[in-house]
Order: structure tokens, then C-alpha cells, then sequence
């Protein structure tokens, strides 16, 4: 779907009986909690059986529970503040925190792999590799993956500009000649950052074809793109987990280096000459 929950509800409030104007109050005033609730929770805590609010889901347009819960989890990212996340993640996390978090890193890698769309990858590839220049916008925690895509494509590319400062005005002012000719590769996940949506918005009406590297359809940033790239990243904790992202963003530099390959075994040819006559990296003499 591509709205949320809340404009769902509020959409078909006027149809509700009185056990799912409970059920959507309750939703409203509490879906910090509700988000991560098994059903029979849900209805114990809100005053109606379990199956009630399954059938309450199946009503609002989901297949069942399970789609209304993921739905409600992944409305949560961008709404709920630092604090609210530590106290979800003490519910979810448990006592193995290492393990804990480990494995719920590697399972939005799964579904990262099973819900990627080949043929938006494949397209964003090859918009990439025929830019006439390569723009890259990520801010707060993003930045990190912007720069590690910059630092990567600046090798493959003589094009590339990574565009991140604290200033909206600087934002902009780097983006000033970007074209039709040019791609601007968007990265934002929750919380969103306002800077990167409104310099994304200026690419957008500037002609350049957007390609968003976020968390799902609703997000801010896919609504402004021509390319799509889905990510999982539950910041449900105060850290945002940047694993599957960083995944992502490794495949399609790998997708977009087999495209150059002659190009590509060059630059690192000269590149190592120039690491090994200046010394860049340790060698071990053995």
C-alpha cells in the first residue's frame, strides 16, 4: 500500500463499528506499542478477541494481522522519538543483545534480497554508468553511506560529486548545475532528513532522474524518484541499522563495476603503483 495506516483509518473511520473505532483509537493514541503486539495482545489490551482485530485488519485492506503489524511497524520509524525507540527496543531486543541484534540484522538482509526489484536495480545501473555527472545526497546517519558510495563511484568515474554539508544553503549551491543529463542518487532512511527531500525535490524539478536508496514505497524520498531501491533499516533502538543499506549499496557498486571492467582493472592497475611508490598501505614483509 502505498499510504500509511493512519490515513487509512482516517480514510474509513466513518464506516467503523464500536469495537473498531476502539481498535483504531487505540492505534492512534498508542502505535508505539500496538506495532509490536501479537494479536491476542492487541485485543486483550484493547477490550475486544483476537479475532476482531484480525478481521478489523483484513477491513483496513491488509491480508491479515501479520501485513496490518508490519504496516504499523514501519509507520512507527519516522514518528517515534530517541526515547520511544530505547523503550520499544528493551521489549524486542531482550537479555542476548549481541545475538539479539545481530539476527535481526541479518533478517532485514533476507528480505532486502527477496523484496529487491531486479529490474529497478538493473535500470538504476545502467542510468548510473550513462550520467553525465553522478550526484550523491545523504544526510545525519545517511552521509555515511553517501560518502562510502562517492568514495567507491569517484573511482570508477571522473563525474561523481558527494553533496553533504550542515547547510541547507550549501546543499543547494552544489547542486546548482545539476541537468536532465545528470543522476542524483538520494539516500534517506527514518528518521527522514528535511535537507535531503527538499535538495532531492530541486534535482526533481531541475529534469535529473532521482534514484532513492530508502526503506520502502511510503517513505518521503520514493515519492520524488523515477528509480526505487528498497532497504530494511528497523531503527527501532536510538541506532539506526545501516546493514542492509550498506549491503545494497555494495551490490550495486559491484553491478556497476562490471559494467566498466576494463575501465575499472586500469584505475586500480594505476592505483597501485601510486599506493605502492607513496606508501599508502602497510605491506607485510612476512
Amino acid at each position: 500500500m502505498d499510504k500509511d495506516i493512519i490515513a487509512i483509518i482516517e480514510e474509513k473511520k466513518q464506516t467503523f463499528s464500536k469495537s473498531q473505532r476502539q481498535i483504531a483509537k487505540y492505534i492512534l493514541e498508542n502505535f508505539d506499542k500496538a506495532a509490536f503486539m501479537t494479536a491476542a495482545k492487541f485485543g486483550k489490551a484493547v477490550g475486544v478477541s483476537e479475532s476482531t482485530v484480525v478481521r478489523f485488519a483484513v477491513d483496513l485492506g491488509y491480508d491479515g494481522y501479520p501485513e496490518m503489524k508490519k504496516a504499523m511497524q514501519e509507520m512507527i520509524r519516522n514518528r517515534l522519538t530517541s526515547v520511544q525507540r530505547i523503550e520499544v527496543a528493551r521489549e524486542i531486543i531482550g537479555d542476548d543483545i549481541s545475538a539479539s541484534v545481530m539476527q535481526l540484522d541479518r533478517e532485514r538482509i533476507r528480505t532486502t534480497i527477496e523484496e529487491l526489484d531486479k529490474k529497478s536495480f538493473d535500470m538504476a545501473v545502467k542510468k548510473i554508468h550513462s550520467a553525465k555527472n553522478i550526484y550523491i545526497i545523504g544526510t545525519r546517519t545517511s552521509s555515511m553511506l553517501a560518502s562510502f558510495l562517492g568514495f567507491y563511484l569517484s573511482l570508477l568515474f571522473e563525474n561523481v560529486k558527494t553533496v553533504n554539508t550542515t547547510s541547507v544553503s550549501e546543499l543547494f549551491e552544489q547542486m546548482l548545475r545539476v541537468s536532465d543529463q545528470d543522476v542524483v542518487i538520494g539516500i534517506s532512511f527514518p528518521r527522514y532528513s528535511r535537507r535531503t527531500i527538499k535538495v532531492v525535490q530541486f534535482a526533481r524539478d531541475m529534469g535529473a532522474t532521482v534514484i532513492s536508496i530508502t526503506d520502502s514505497a511510503v517513505a518521503p524520498l520514493a515519492k520524488l524518484a523515477d528509480i526505487n531501491l528498497f532497504a530494511k533499516s528497523d531503527a527501532v533502538s536510538f541506532v539506526d541499522s545501516l546493514v542492509a543499506p550498506l549491503s545494497l549499496i555494495n551490490a550495486l557498486i559491484v553491478a556497476i563495476g562490471t559494467h566498466s571492467e576494463d575501465e575499472l582493472s586500469c584505475t586500480f592497475e594505476r592505483l597501485e603503483h601510486i599506493w605502492d611508490e607513496y606508501e599508502v598501505y602497510e605491506k607485510n614483509e612476512g
